[in-house]
């Protein structure tokens, strides 16, 4: 069943353009899949698998540890490689239709105050160092459009238009989306591109490394964190951070949820709901911190 196996991720790397993770933690599910059902032994007819045979799997992982979101991923493996084989017509039914998902707790999106943001973007850098102004406009960038890492790395230079305010990023499943953006973020921008062009270093990409290649997930991880600490950030400091905190902001001042949803190219507005939880926390806390009332106890 390996040979199988490679033509589904082939499929899923080819047609699907799912993420290299994505492709990753897929295989390694199905093959460990087939390693408990074969014992490394015969081979195995997939028309022979049942919904038992996967809950028989899933009991044997849940026994060794694995987490509710690690089981949920691979009945989902299953799940997917059986839609593929139907499509093919090798099977005609798929048993892991059948088996229920496990529940993962919800976990709200951590976040930046915004106090603090705003203090890390007003703090004073030199304009004059291709380096402190590169590293600033990205935690900038990264706040005031809600963009993913990925994003960022591959925004190309042609796709930021300061005279226009706005940006396109290339996202997942290889869907573009056009994000707007203000009159400061344009001037740090132009900033950026003239110690850029001053160093020569030119190239299809916009945000580039002193030596003119692109950037790297780590280093964007890196400049976050380290901005993020200089502003006395002590919870999770990452570019997703960003992003959550982007959203959440959108929504705290009135923006609309679909319009938030575009904004950060969400295939579902299921997904997009998760910062409405964010925000009425919020509300709650503040609530409970500003009301004269709100922790008298009834007598």
């Amino acid at each position: 069943m390996s040979d199988i196996i490679d033509k589904y991720l082939q499929y899923i790397k080819l047609e699907l353009n799912l993420s290299e993770h994505t492709q990753v933690a897929y295989g390694n599910d199905l093959r460990q899949w087939e390693q408990f059902l074969t014992g490394g032994g015969e081979q195995l007819d997939v028309a022979s698998v049942t919904a038992s045979d996967i809950r028989a799997w899933l009991l044997q992982l849940s026994g060794s540890g694995d987490s509710a979101r690690t089981l949920r991923r691979k009945v989902q493996a299953v799940r997917s490689f059986y839609k593929w084989l139907m499509r093919n017509g090798t099977v005609v039914v798929n048993p892991a239709a059948s088996v229920e998902l496990a529940r993962v707790p919800k976990r709200l999106p951590q976040l930046v105050r915004e106090d603090s943001v705003d203090s890390l973007l007003d703090s004073k850098i030199d304009d004059a160092d291709f380096e402190q102004v590169r590293n600033r406009l990205i935690v900038m960038m990264l706040y005031e459009t809600g963009m993913r890492r990925g994003e960022l790395i591959g925004l190309l230079d042609k796709n930021v238009d300061t005279a226009k305010g706005e940006l396109k990023v290339h996202g997942k499943r290889d869907k573009d989306r056009i994000i707007p953006f203000g009159t400061e973020l344009a001037d740090w921008i132009e900033k950026y591109r003239s110690l850029r062009d001053d160093q020569a270093l030119e190239g299809e990409h916009f945000f580039v490394r002193e030596s003119g290649e692109p950037l790297y997930p780590m280093l964007v991880y890196r400049i976050v964190r380290e901005a993020l600490t200089e502003a006395g950030v002590t919870s999770k400091r990452s570019p997703h951070v960003l992003r959550h905190t982007f959203a959440t902001a959108m929504l705290n001042d009135g923006a609309a949820l679909n319009s938030v949803k575009e904004l950060l190219g969400h295939e579902s507005l299921a997904t997009t709901q998760i910062y409405t939880h964010v925000t009425f926390s919020e509300l709650k806390n503040n609530y409970k911190l500003a009301h004269p009332r709100a922790l008298k106890k009834g007598g």
